[in-house]
């Protein structure tokens, strides 16, 4: 027997029949909508305003909690799954969603949002991890999971496409709670089907109690590191932000000493112990990287240059999502007719890089250069995160799934925030110099800020001038951003370099899983299903 053909055998089981798929399809209605979560407030901001009156900072904590909780509880969250039960976690976040959402969508004050949007994370983190780590339990064969987690996939990035679109939709019928009302159904179907159709998993009992010192540690690194992240892409560098960043890693080291030392840690270190799971998750991290960082310019483009609306972009944006419906099971395919997963991961980062480079430094020539290159892009990244996603959950002992996808998602988190705060921040550096050489004389102090700061803040400010000079200031600030761009396609860099080393990191575990999960679980304990 080869190597390859001894490898896919030792990482395949028993094949899933019509139940799990079933039961895959009604895990997507709780990712969906959690992936819909983060951008569905697109819209609903003006309205709120007006309703809630919230200061500037309370805005700010409407937009941000949610995504701050939840990256910081997933870690807790997946571990938490592996204990109690997958399913029984899923059921738990699911009810906390829909409650959550009901005090959201009713909130009489600023304060009450934001206290709901913090439970809505916390639902999140729960539904995330359960969902990934149940696919990695239903779906035994090596085949099969494939195919589940590029439907995975393919559903979380749909979520983040769809969130504006269907955000736009209700608020044009129906008041502003409705975006969180929408989640009412799916959840109660989830709650009512998961239970008939979903098995239990739960990692064999160990009799020691859950560390929740380890929890609040995982917490308090996390989300400092997040924060200070997000607030370097909407302020730029200063003395707060870095120190946050700091703290956050410092707490970060200790974390992982205290895993190291305790009996039963939170995050196992039997899950890095093989050469898959750590560069799948760095991998992983630079796939997110990539695409927040182009997604802040893209959008900004086809509103700020291009003139749409918010709702017009959201629905142009859904045109290159037609490509990316083929590009993870294309994929797959291509692994299951024998070629080296590193190779194909290396190859989508190559085509990211040239719709990066395409797009950026493309800008200024039209509506359709912008989408073809995004097409481009999330082809790409979409092809890396499906086959990385499955190349590490193959990696991982089946115990550890929750903690797995957990460590998975936490780490997309980071280079999200990275990409958008990096390149954001060389975007704004670029724009700040080009729009100070562009700006006419006799601009007024006040206004002349106000345009060094964003695209949006010229633009605004250059309605309220007379309509020449506002005309001229306008298309220097979009050529200034266009400038910015062309900046930002240094990221490409990244992606590039990621292209590169991705094959070497993966070469020998991208085909097998020797010292894997699959060699691991022979002398863990059996995980089985639990009725």
């Amino acid at each position: 027997m080869s190597r390859r053909t001894a490898a896919h055998h030792t990482a395949s089981g028993p094949r899933a029949g019509r139940r799990e798929w079933i039961g895959m399809a009604v895990l997507t209605l709780p990712l969906l909508l959690v992936s819909m979560d983060v951008s569905v407030l697109y819209f609903a901001v003006p309205f709120i305003s007006h309703d809630l009156e919230p200061t500037a900072t309370q805005q700010l904590w409407i937009f941000d909690m949610y995504g701050f909780v939840l990256s910081g509880l997933l870690l807790t969250m997946g571990a938490l799954g592996d204990r109690i039960g997958r399913r029984k976690l899923l059921l738990i976040g699911a009810a906390a969603f829909g409650a959550a959402s009901v005090a959201a969508a009713y909130a009489h004050s600023a304060e009450t949002l934001i206290a709901a949007r913090a439970l809505l994370g916390v639902g999140g983190a729960t539904l995330m991890p359960s969902t990934l780590a149940l696919v990695r339990n239903m779906f035994r064969d090596a085949a099969q999971r494939a195919t589940a987690v590029a439907v995975w996939s393919a559903v979380m990035t749909s979520g983040i496409s769809l969130g504006p679109v269907l955000s736009g939709f209700l608020l044009s019928h129906f008041w502003w709670g409705s975006v969180f009302l929408i989640n009412l159904p799916a959840m109660l179907l989830l709650l009512i089907l998961a239970p008939l159709l979903v098995p239990e998993f739960r990692s064999p009992a160990t009799g020691r109690r859950f560390d929740v010192l380890s929890s609040l540690l995982s917490f308090a690194a996390v989300l400092p590191v997040v924060h200070g992240l997000k607030r370097i892409a909407a302020d730029g560098f200063g003395a707060l932000p870095p120190l946050s960043i700091a703290a956050g890693l410092a707490v970060g080291a200790l974390f992982v000493r205290r895993q190291r030392r305790v009996a039963e840690p939170m995050i196992s270190p039997a899950l890095f112990r093989g050469r898959a799971f750590g560069p799948a998750i760095g991998v992983n991290a630079v796939a997110m990287f990539a695409m927040a960082g182009f997604t802040v310019f893209s959008m900004q483009y086809l509103q700020l240059v291009l003139g749409k609306s918010p709702l017009e972009a959201a629905l142009w944006c859904l045109i290159p999502s037609v490509a990316v419906g083929g590009a993870a099971p294309a994929a797959t395919a291509l692994v299951r007719r024998g070629v080296d997963r590193a190779y194909v991961i290396g190859g989508a980062f190559a085509v990211a890089a040239f719709g990066y480079l395409f797009a950026l430094a493309g800008a200024g020539s039209g509506i359709w250069v912008i989408l073809a290159a995004s097409g481009i892009v999330a082809v790409g990244i979409v092809t890396v995160m499906t086959l990385i996603t499955d190349l590490a959950l193959d990696a991982a002992p089946a115990e550890h799934s929750g903690a797995a996808a957990a460590l998975l998602e936490t780490g997309q988190e980071f280079g999200a925030a990275l990409g958008t705060a990096v390149l954001g921040s060389v975007g704004a550096a670029f724009y700040r110099h080009d729009i100070g050489e562009a700006m006419p004389a006799g601009l007024p102090a006040g206004a002349r800020e106000s345009v060094r700061e964003t695209l949006g803040n010229a633009l605004a400010a250059a309605d309220g001038l007379p309509s020449r000079l506002g005309d001229t200031v306008a298309a220097a600030a979009r050529d200034a951003f266009t400038g910015g761009m062309h900046a930002a396609a240094i990221g490409a860099a990244a992606v590039l370099a990621a292209a590169v080393l991705a094959p070497v990191l993966l070469r020998e575990v991208g085909a097998r899983t020797e010292g894997t999960g699959a060699d691991m679980a022979e002398a863990a304990p059996a995980e089985t299903p639990v009725r």
